[in-house]
């Protein structure tokens, strides 16, 4: 082994490569170009309606159970865009709790309701909502694997 690589470096280790701080710099400049800045804003927003959406589809008072799970996973998903748009390079890499994020909106209401069914407006709101998650986070996805590819 070099003097320079430490000692617990594996053969698969990234940290000695010579071209390491290039790598990181790309890996930087594409998180925090304006598309993903735009993906960090969608992420903001759709928590933040995921957390109002009781009130703004009147369901708030007939359903608690579902009011109270949309307002706990919204602030959640918002908390997570900015953590995205404050500290890109780190949090990029976990854009796919998104989509299991997504899919629990979108089975939450079948789920959380007493008797195991839901009017169709909570439905239909909890299917969109899903749904946008869902793409988020393939998107940001993409975004981390065009990132490692430019990489190359």
């Amino acid at each position: 082994m070099s003097e320079t690589a430490p000692r617990h470096a594996s053969a698969s280790d990234i940290t000695t490569h010579p071209d390491a701080m290039e790598m990181r710099q790309r890996f930087a400049k594409v998180v925090e170009g304006p598309s993903a800045s735009t993906l960090d804003g969608l992420v903001i927003l759709l928590g933040l309606y995921m957390a109002v959406s009781p009130w703004v589809v009147h369901f708030h008072a007939a359903n608690p159970d579902v009011t109270v799970n949309n307002l706990v996973i919204g602030l959640s998903m918002a908390a997570f865009g900015f953590g995205l748009a404050l500290q890109p390079e780190r949090l990029y890499r976990l854009g796919w709790i998104a989509v299991p994020i997504g899919v629990w909106m979108i089975i939450s209401p079948w789920v959380v309701t007493q008797g195991h069914s839901a009017p169709k407006a909570i439905i239909w709101n909890n299917l969109c909502i899903g749904a946008v998650a869902v793409l988020l986070g393939l998107a940001m996805q993409g975004f981390t694997m065009g990132a490692s590819r430019a990489r190359r």
